[in-house]
């Protein structure tokens, strides 16, 4: 593996860098923040610049399979708005690197073109009130008459239901018993007839809310199952497939560039913050801390890297995915919270500062996407190591 970085990837940060830092003022940032909303136009600003399109093929008006882009491109994000960053995930992964998996000819020529220009955004619906890990126990149903399905069930935790325009569900679609052989994903529109959303309140990842979604008696054709006809009882498949890999690796992309901002804050404020007679970076606990960070986030890096490229070349990755989500999500929460709390202290902690913010975004990272407790299982026992 080249650890530097390709002529392409560079050009993107970069590209990226300048456009956000024209974009994203802090004034903006923090309405974000408070309202808990982001403009759609913001995401539309994304795919005119091609980055809605980095896991979409090029003859639908994207870049080809490139995660090592999407990473790098959700790393920048998440510098500025985790939650900004998870909304462009749910425009290129959840929808442009989902159906170009598993979409049918029909859903790709019809869904890709928008989602690569930003006009379109999923929400993930897979959690669901007595449903968290264990997602083959889904208890939302979809019944098929003919070509068409009813819908009816419950979604948690539903990220941006109220803003995007598709909820890409997991439904049961057979028997209870079957479990694993007998799912399916669908694609409901949020304004269908049956479809109720209702937001809940969180202490971080604000701009896109999270939401309760019910559906009552959704009817929707054979076309709106995820891979058309061929999906239907085919959804065990498409979650566990190459898609996921790659999805893996959002959570832990937003929380190193949320975790690099919250470095830079704290490198600033330690230059300029003067305490017993000179600035506090001259303190050795405060250089210990900064230090120790700096080589956190090196690492967490590197293993990000790692497991975006294995996945890239379609080399065997679960368990690199599964490590850099653990990894770079538990490390990020100690850069973050060492920057707030032994480097800003209370202005760590004000209005005022970013840094309130960025311990807010962090501290959830580590819980969705899969647990940290998830993620340690997957290790184990793709590790196959022995549980007797």
């Amino acid at each position: 593996m080249n650890f530097a970085e390709s002529e392409e990837i560079v050009a993107l940060r970069d590209t990226l860098r300048r456009y956000l830092a024209r974009q994203c003022p802090v004034e903006k940032l923090e309405r974000w923040d408070r309202e808990d909303f982001i403009p759609r136009e913001e995401l539309e600003g994304l795919g005119e610049l091609g980055l809605c399109g980095v896991c979409i093929p090029a003859e639908y008006g994207g870049l080809g399979h490139d995660p090592v882009a999407l990473v790098a491109a959700i790393e920048e994000i998440a510098r500025y708005s985790a939650g900004f960053a998870s909304y462009y995930i749910m425009c290129s992964g959840y929808g442009g690197l989902n159906i170009a998996e598993a979409g049918s000819p029909e859903q790709k020529r019809r869904l890709l073109p928008q989602l690569a220009a930003g006009r379109l955004a999923f929400s993930y619906g897979l959690s669901e009130p007595n449903v968290g890990a264990d997602l083959a126990s889904v208890e939302t149903r979809a019944e098929r008459l003919g070509d068409r399905v009813i819908v009816n069930g419950a979604k948690r935790w539903t990220s941006a239901a109220c803003m995007t325009d598709y909820v890409y569900a997991l439904v049961r679609s057979g028997p209870v018993e079957a479990k694993r052989r007998n799912l399916s994903f669908v694609l409901v529109p949020r304004t269908a007839p049956g479809v109720t959303v209702t937001n809940l309140s969180a202490m971080g990842h604000n701009g896109v809310p999270l939401a309760d979604v019910t559906f009552e008696n959704v009817e929707l054709s054979i076309d709106d199952v995820v891979g058309g006809e061929a999906g239907w009882n085919a959804g065990w498949s498409v979650l566990a497939g190459p898609a996921l890999e790659v999805e893996k690796l959002g959570p832990p992309a937003i929380a190193l560039g949320v975790a690099e901002a919250a470095l830079a804050e704290a490198w600033d404020y330690s230059q300029q913050r003067v305490q017993g007679g000179r600035r506090i970076c001259g303190h050795q606990a405060v250089r210990h801390a900064l230090a120790e960070a700096r080589t956190q986030l090196q690492a967490c890096r590197l293993m990000l890297a790692h497991a975006a490229w294995l996945v890239q070349e379609r080399r065997p990755s679960a368990v690199a995915t599964s490590m850099a989500k653990l990894f770079v999500a538990e490390r990020a929460r100690e850069v973050v919270l060492a920057c707030q709390q032994q480097v800003m202290g209370a202005y760590g902690y004000a209005h005022g500062f970013q840094m309130q913010r960025y311990v807010r975004d962090v501290l959830a990272i580590p819980i969705y996407g899969g647990s940290s407790a998830i993620q340690r299982n997957n290790v184990a026992n793709l590790l196959q190591l022995p549980r007797e």
